[in-house]
């Protein structure tokens, strides 16, 4: 049977996938409202679509189990069951399971996995055979305990497989978590040709790529056509003056006729071939157009995909915490690129968790302040401005700033003068370092301060930002993404008479500014921009492009607002040329990372385009206005003037960046420092270096990876490198001395005098 490429196990995993879904979403939406018996009808009809697929694959335990689940719902639905919270833990457990199934790589690994576990399963299919217990029950995991293999099961019937019945120990009663009804009952993926849905086929990820370009090729070359017509125009508008200077010209005779015998022939050929040129370029754009808005299209899946697991997450959360909470998802059908929605799911899972726990009251608490007993939590997609805005919000007390701030300083990240000066913008910034928690104890749901590092290295490795607002009304987490990977909306820019583009997702806005408004701040540009003073920085200074006289002498300068975590930074460009819808070509992996460039694209007109990278852009930008110089001049005048040790701080923190330049600074050392790995490596570069010290994490790229980069160069072959990581794990330390660090150290090593030791060992003295 050809099934275009794929096996049957894989349209067993596509199928099982979508069913499991729907019976998840369903069974919290029917605990919320079990007086409807409409709601068990989608359940059932997925429960028995899992079977008849379990079945033709021969997964004869995975059928026992999905036929009891089937007739557990069929039970509810005559009325002679009531859905208890029992119940529904046991139903979401199997949906668990069959769904486990489907993530399996092989079916021989599937096989494997549901023999070993045949005893644990098969006790929960008696389980769903038997009368609901009491209260609800606690899910033990499956495996929890070595299981000793057992033989497949031979083909079973409808009939339940009976082994000797192991009941779920038994606890009381917690609160629930609630999703609106209405967004947790969707139809099974079988439905899809009676009930009006798309339906779904598998497409190999190679092939949809390549689609992709080639779409947008046929665009370029569509739009190329545009060029030829305009070359046509100006020969039609040459011909026709051709003609009027032969008519004043007053010619006689038979030559007087033939030239204008050809100048009318010629004329009317080039009528006729401009109408012909003009009916393809319309035509040809259009089906250009519509080829590759259906190549983008079918690349892009809606926002709900990526929230299938969050309502049982709630329900799961709030349940451990005794907390009430509804879930409310708004913008389940606004299109997102799906490789953004892939790697949005596990930030998604950590903002929810960390909104539950740290942000949402217990219903006392909320009561006693005057709150709904129930809190919401609320996660939204969005398209604004070009981009794509995830936000998770809730109704929560607020972040408690004291705590933070003493939290800060418990951990010895900056000091409590510092400390207590700190705007929320740059207090906030701290929740997001690797380690940092402000959670008292660890638990299974947070404490380890690993989850919203992930979600900034997820915002940032494709191109966004998160924001963070708080107040005793609540929290709000919000993500700027751009819509798509392979196609954005950008801002055409001209720095030094050069063009370049920026993408739309990372802009804030786009200004004009009177050199009359421009300010100097403590030797640094700046200006005012809706109440709010924005540092300028020269894109041309930053890209190392000499000046032209246009920005120079320009009586307004162009200001491109770049949004960089809570601050804005304005950079000056010679003119700002429109928006363009691009396609993204990445760059030859042979052409290694190229400092402040993303990747780039072919405009209508066939010119290569550059496509910046914000990120980059913005972290050497924040450094321009920290130091109030370029990094390459600053090198060369304290060069010039006696020979100086020169100390390179690679830090994510600023907290932690100053403390190393502070201390290197009173130690006599010259000091640059870089935000992160990239920003690191292109300062190494550009300088010479006595000796780097560098972070472990960081985004974009960590600080093992720029150690081994720095290593793979032979270059810088024997240039000390020093990493200082709050990780302090033998694990830890030989990944780092492996990688290729001359030594590694924790931050503690700040207070005993080791950091400063460790670098005048490697390199001696400053000067």
């Amino acid at each position: 049977m050809d099934l275009g490429g794929f096996s049957m196990f894989d349209l067993f995993q596509t199928e099982v996938q979508q069913h499991c879904a729907c019976l998840s979403d369903g069974l919290i939406a029917l605990e919320q409202n079990s007086s409807d018996p409409k709601m068990v009808e989608p359940l059932m009809r997925a429960a028995h679509s899992v079977k008849g697929a379990a079945r033709i694959i021969n997964l004869d335990v995975a059928v026992g189990l999905a036929h009891s689940m089937e007739e557990c719902l069929v039970r509810i639905q005559r009325g002679t069951e009531t859905p208890t919270a029992s119940r529904i833990d046991e139903l979401l457990r199997g949906s668990d399971i069959l769904r486990s199934l489907a993530d399996h790589k092989t079916e021989e690994e599937a096989r494997a996995w549901l023999q070993q576990e045949a005893l644990p399963l098969a006790a929960l299919a008696e389980a769903l055979n038997q009368p609901p217990k009491a209260g609800s029950s606690a899910p033990a995991p499956i495996a929890a305990a070595p299981i000793a293999p057992t033989p497949t099961p031979a083909p079973i019937a409808p009939a339940p497989i009976a082994p000797a019945p192991v009941a779920p120990p038994a606890v009381a009663p917690a609160p629930t978590a609630t999703v609106p009804p209405k967004a947790a009952t969707p139809a099974p993926a079988s439905q899809g040709a009676s009930g009006g849905q798309d339906a779904a086929v598998l497409v190999s990820s190679s092939s949809l790529e390549r689609l992709l370009q080639l779409s947008g090729e046929s665009l370029v070359e569509a739009r190329r056509l545009e060029s030829i017509r305009r070359t046509l125009t100006r020969a039609k508008v040459a011909q026709r003056q051709l003609s009027d200077a032969l008519d004043s010209l007053q010619l006689n005779g038979r030559k007087a006729g033939e030239a204008m015998n050809a100048v009318s022939v010629s004329r009317d050929a080039l009528e006729d071939a401009l109408r012909q040129v003009e009916d393809h370029l319309r035509r040809g754009e259009e089906l250009a157009s519509a080829l590759h808005n259906e190549a983008v299209s079918s690349r892009m899946r809606p926002f709900g995909d990526a929230c299938g697991g969050l309502s049982r997450s709630v329900r799961d959360v709030a349940r451990t915490l005794g907390k009430e909470v509804r879930l409310v998802l708004a913008g389940e059908h606004v299109p997102v690129d799906r490789e953004i929605l892939r790697q949005l799911e596990a930030p998604l899972g950590h903002l929810v968790r960390n909104a539950i726990d740290h942000g949402i009251e217990s219903p006392d608490e909320r009561v006693a302040v005057g709150k709904p007993r129930q809190a919401t939590l609320r996660v939204e997609a969005r398209h604004h401005a070009g981009s794509l805005i995830v936000e998770v919000r809730e109704d929560g007390r607020g972040i408690d700033r004291a705590n933070l701030r003493a939290r800060i300083v418990s951990k010895k990240l900056s000091a409590p003068e510092i400390v207590e000066t700190l705007g929320d913008a740059e207090l906030f910034d701290f929740l997001f370092l690797p380690g940092f928690s402000t959670a008292a104890t660890v638990t299974d749901i947070s404490g380890r301060g690993v989850g919203l590092d992930v979600v900034q290295s997820m915002a940032h490795s494709v191109g966004g930002s998160i924001a963070v607002r708080s107040s005793p009304a609540g929290t709000s987490f919000a993500m700027r993404l751009p819509v798509t990977l392979s196609v954005v909306r950008a801002a055409v820019i001209s720095i030094a008479g050069e063009t370049y583009a920026l993408a739309l997702s990372r802009l804030e806005r786009i200004d004009r500014i009177a050199r009359s408004d421009l300010k100097t701040v403590e030797g640094r540009l700046t200006t005012v921009i809706r109440g709010e003073t924005v540092g300028l920085v020269h894109a041309m200074e930053i890209l190392e492009l000499k000046s032209t006289s246009q920005t120079d002498h320009a009586e307004e300068l162009s200001v491109v607002s770049v949004l960089a975590g809570a601050r804005t930074v304005g950079f000056v460009v010679d003119s700002f040329l429109g928006e363009e819808d691009l396609v993204v070509r990445r760059l030859d992996g042979r052409f290694g990372d190229i400092a402040h460039v993303d990747a780039a694209s072919i405009r209508e007109n066939g010119d290569l385009l550059l496509i910046l990278d914000a990120e980059d852009l913005v972290q050497s930008a924040l450094q321009l206005l920290e130091q109030g110089k370029l990094r390459g001049d600053e090198g060369r005048s304290t060069s010039s003037k006696r020979k100086q040790r020169r100390v390179l701080v690679v830090e994510d923190s600023i907290t932690v960046r100053e403390v190393e330049r502070q201390m290197l600074l009173r130690a006599g050392y010259a000091v640059d420092t870089a935000v992160d790995g990239m920003d690191g490596w292109n300062a190494v570069q550009k300088m010479k270096y006595d000796l780097v010290v560098s972070d472990v994490d960081m985004p974009r790229m960590n600080g093992i990876e720029l150690v081994r980069k720095i290593r793979a160069d032979r270059r810088y072959e024997m240039l000390p490198i020093v990493i200082v990581s709050y990780k302090d794990r033998e694990e830890d330390r030989l990944a780092g001395l492996e990688a290729g660090a001359s030594a590694y150290l924790t931050k503690g090593s700040f207070q005993d005098q080791s950091f400063l030791q460790t670098i005048s060992d490697l390199i001696g003295a400053a000067v």
